[in-house]
């Protein structure tokens, strides 16, 4: 899978831009601020309706523009799709295929896959929990789209429950009897849509952990497969695993009166943890959480774990995603980046931003685009 065009209008710094691309590696390189980044960015939101930088779609709409566009030629297995995603922030985002509209925007979403790597990687490992469920829900959806919409679903079951609760919080008896039989209906729709969200991220942490240990020991000094853990973490007791659901919704009945003390939704996957840690299987230590434990290097090593992981997994369960390496090799001493570089040099596509030349390791030598002051000119680069 590759993208052979991409268009764009109004998106991010660009009110017009046309880009011919092609299998094998192209790199974008530009100073800070020039517009390299908002190039790979568009082709990542076509994949996931989503920014790797932003949480909303406002500020990927120009300034002074009420909608975005983005276009692209999409090559798998040498037949080509148009995919298009209209923007319009504050109202509903269109999409079409082959100039036919799409039902809904979020059905466009895994018809082209990708896998970026950014500086920003480094709070999958060290933020907030939030941003593991995130990369868990987005890897999710590529190898399962309709996930999308359960997704969507649950996020506004729980907007309404935890409006419900706050509602109940502080009225009087006689309310909080209403709202109760009203969380009724809301708990089973919270626990339906969250079994079935949980039940996808065990396996796919169940999937992908092999994968994460060959990709550390790769890319990590001296590590072992065995060096690099990772365990899911639900916050209610599964029991023996069979009812999900079951055990969400007893979960739930268990903590309804913290909920309705502290007016929000305590219960359900939205509240789980993805435990990354590492130990070291030579000498035989514990493992030790990689937040707040690992050091600098070891965390870039394992945030660049989960990516290759997500890669090869996708790649074994189907076509080869889109690579898309935006100021990484910067951020990287030498040998984690020609390391990187060989891993990643045989993608179908690969894409890389640099803000010089010289950041490019020689294994990803391909098609060059300087880009300053959102101009995009072409050159070859030496191979």
């Amino acid at each position: 899978m590759h993208v052979a065009h991409l268009t764009l209008h109004d998106f991010r710094s660009y009110a017009d831009l046309d880009v011919e691309l092609a299998p094998g590696a192209t790199a974008f390189v530009g100073r800070n601020g020039q517009g390299k980044t908002n190039v790979v960015e568009a082709i990542d939101y076509l994949s996931r309706l989503a920014s790797h930088r932003v949480a909303g779609d406002q500020a990927l709409v120009r300034a002074g523009a009420e909608q975005a566009l983005v276009r692209a030629d999409v090559v798998r297995e040498g037949r080509h799709a148009l995919l298009e995603v209209e923007l319009n922030p504050g109202r509903a985002n269109r999409a079409r295929v082959n100039r036919a509209n799409l039902p809904r925007a979020r059905d466009i979403v895994g018809l082209v896959r990708t896998v970026l790597f950014s500086p920003e990687d480094l709070a999958l490992v060290k933020g907030d929990p939030s941003e593991r469920r995130r990369f868990l829900d987005d890897l999710l959806v590529l190898r399962t789209p309709r996930l999308a919409g359960v997704r969507a679903d649950y996020d506004r079951i729980l907007r309404q429950r935890n409006s419900l609760l706050k509602t109940a919080r502080p009225g009087p008896l006689s309310r909080r009897e209403s709202a109760l039989a009203t969380l009724d209906v809301w708990d089973e729709q919270l626990a339906g849509a969250g079994a079935e969200i949980l039940g996808a991220r065990l396996a796919l942490v169940d999937a992908l952990r092999p994968y994460v240990g060959k990709a550390y020991e790769t890319v990590a000094r001296g590590a072992s497969r065995e060096d690099a853990e990772m365990e899911y973490r639900p916050c209610f007791d599964l029991g023996d695993g069979s009812d999900l659901q079951g055990s969400m919704l007893a979960a739930i009945a268990e903590r309804r009166g913290d909920e309705l003390d502290r007016g929000i939704s305590l219960v359900g996957p939205h509240r789980d943890e993805l435990l990354l840690s590492l130990g070291n299987a030579a000498t035989g230590s514990s493992p030790l959480p990689v937040r707040g434990y690992a050091s600098h290097g070891e965390s870039w090593s394992y945030a660049l774990a989960l990516r290759l992981a997500s890669y090869d997994l996708l790649r074994d369960e189907g076509d080869d995603p889109i690579l898309i390496l935006d100021d990484v090799f910067a951020e990287l001493d030498t040998e984690r980046r020609d390391r990187l570089a060989e891993l990643v040099a045989g993608a179908e596509q690969v894409l890389v931003t640099a803000a010089v030349a010289a950041d490019v390791p020689s294994a990803l030598a391909g098609v060059r685009y300087d880009v300053r002051d959102g101009t995009v000119t072409r050159g070859e680069r030496d191979a």
